[in-house]
């Protein structure tokens, strides 16, 4: 029996975004839980799909002694601030250096966060977490599908395992190949080779899609190489390919891989041929986005012979990847072709939820809707708004990314314009449309939804895509912008194309 810490810092930072992360955005709850330390961490993420609860069950299976340190998460945005980064940071240190001899290390990381004193958040934890264990101990970490992997993460950490679907419906079976590595580091004491590669490209989140290709081609290849190094004993242990967060301007953004093994020329041959076939793709990665307006006149054209929605997915103001979730481009276009019985959600606005509340069900909203931030110059949308129905923003996910998440979004309301029939899903905090219950918290079953809009670029399609006839792209105002050409770096390394066969990053 082994005595392994385990830990997880989680943020996903859009340096383009207007909203920073504060301590108060890691202690909250809302998807996922606020920030828990010691003991109750078991308890608290226990039947959560999310890396760590995967972790930990096999850890305890192979009958380790597991010591807890912390774990927390904040909704995406901007840079983590330094006073919540430091506490956290210095907190899950603390608990390390006071659990006296230990075997291994498990951390739960994003690997895309972005501190305002470091730009590289996970680089510098994995740093600080070496210094203090030295050299020797086995650390394992798991990190998301959007990582932007770095020298010093790759140098610092044992070995990474990141996750192989987006959406990303493996995340606690990633935490639990994580945590089975760690086993097998611990027991054959054995350091890995380590090849580290990188694309000259960057691929916009759209595209990174494992349901389709070419995404799925590069990860069905990642699983026939490791299938084969294990089948002929070629000495590969693990493959983790990480496509890239675009909206961080730091200097090694982009896609990676890194291959680990026993043997470093095959750990170098397996990334040469997995980086090889991510170039030889890149043309691939495109396809058709649509402007608000043609999305809804589409959308209404589709319906007329459509059994099931037609979803629009509002892909660049995704709270999930730090947009506001409450810019309005779309919902006004809906609004303008008057398209009756179409469902928006969710938009976040914490003053018309709580209005909505406050004057109850079948009164008019006294305010405007969505546009609190105001991103882009957008103001609220004016119109007859009629509350139908109220919420709790309390539920339990059911889909298969969500299922198990502990939803706390605040009040939610559904409110329907009276001269468009137009509704929207209102919530109090940032949440992504990733899950039906979002919906269904509020009355509205979406399978009977003729047209449904979504705050959302890929997760969604998890458990929105086997309900829609169609799925519809659409580029209106948002914090994440979808192309990385129109990002304005400052940061990012020369030499590197700003999209698939777009132009090249100049310093």
């Amino acid at each position: 029996m082994a005595r392994i810490a385990v830990g997880g810092f989680q943020h996903e930072t859009n340096t383009f975004a207007p909203q920073r992360a504060t301590w108060e955005d890691f202690a909250r709850a809302d998807a996922w839980p606020g920030y828990v330390r010691g003991p109750e961490l078991f308890a608290t993420v226990a039947g959560v799909n999310i890396p760590i609860a995967g972790a930990i069950e096999t850890l305890r299976g192979l009958g380790h002694e597991l010591l807890p340190l912390s774990w927390c998460s904040a909704p995406p945005s901007s840079y983590v601030d330094e006073d919540a980064y430091e506490r956290i940071a210095a907190g899950m240190l603390a608990d390390l250096g006071a659990a006296g001899e230990l075997d291994g290390i498990y951390l739960d990381l994003h690997g895309a966060m972005v501190a305002a004193h470091h730009e590289d958040g996970e680089g510098e934890l994995l740093r600080r977490v070496r210094a203090l264990v030295g050299d020797a101990l086995p650390i394992v970490t798991s990190l998301d599908f959007h990582t932007n992997m770095t020298e010093a993460m790759v140098r610092h950490a044992s070995a990474m395992v990141g996750y192989r679907t987006y959406p990303h419906v493996d995340m606690a079976a990633t935490g639990s190949r994580a945590a089975a590595l760690l086993d097998r580091l611990i027991r054959e004491k054995r350091p890995l080779a380590k090849a580290l590669r990188r694309t000259d490209f960057l691929i916009p989140l759209v595209w990174q899609c494992t349901m389709a290709e070419p995404t799925k081609g590069v990860f069905d290849l990642l699983d026939e190489i490791e299938r084969g190094s294990a089948s002929h004993n070629q000495g590969i242990v693990s493959i983790t390919h990480t496509p890239g967060f675009p909206p961080a301007d730091i200097k090694e953004c982009g896609p990676a891989l890194v291959v680990y093994g026993y043997d470093q020329e095959a750990a170098d041959a397996a990334a040469d041929r997995l980086l090889a076939a991510l170039n030889a793709k890149e043309a691939e990665f495109a396809d058709r986005l649509y402007a608000p307006d043609e999305a809804v006149q589409e959308a209404i054209r589709l319906a007329t012979t459509a059994s099931r929605p037609i979803v629009l997915a509002d892909i660049q103001d995704n709270p999930g990847a730090g947009g506001t979730s409450d810019t309005v481009g779309l919902l006004r276009a809906l609004i303008a072709h008057k398209v009756a019985g179409a469902v928006l959600g969710m938009i976040v606005d914490p003053e018309a939820a709580k209005a909505a509340h406050e004057a109850g069900e079948g009164a008019l909203l006294p305010c405007g809707v969505g546009a609190k931030v105001g991103y882009a110059g957008e103001t609220p949308v004016e119109a007859k708004w009629r509350v139908i129905r109220l919420g709790t923003g309390e539920f339990t996910g059911s889909g298969p990314m969500m299922n198990g998440a502990r939803f706390q979004v605040g009040p939610t309301a559904l409110i329907t314009d009276e001269d468009s029939g137009v509704s929207v899903v209102l919530a109090c905090s940032r949440i992504q449309a990733c899950d039906q219950e979002q919906f269904r918290d509020v009355g509205i079953e979406p399978s009977r939804v003729p047209i449904l809009a979504l705050k959302s670029t890929v997760h969604f399609r998890a458990d929105f895509q086997p309900i829609a006839e169609t799925v519809l792209c659409v580029v209106s105002p948002g914090a994440h912008v979808s192309d990385p050409v129109e990002m304005p770096y400052k940061h990012l390394r020369a030499g590197v194309r700003l999209s698939p066969l777009g132009p090249t990053r100049i310093a």
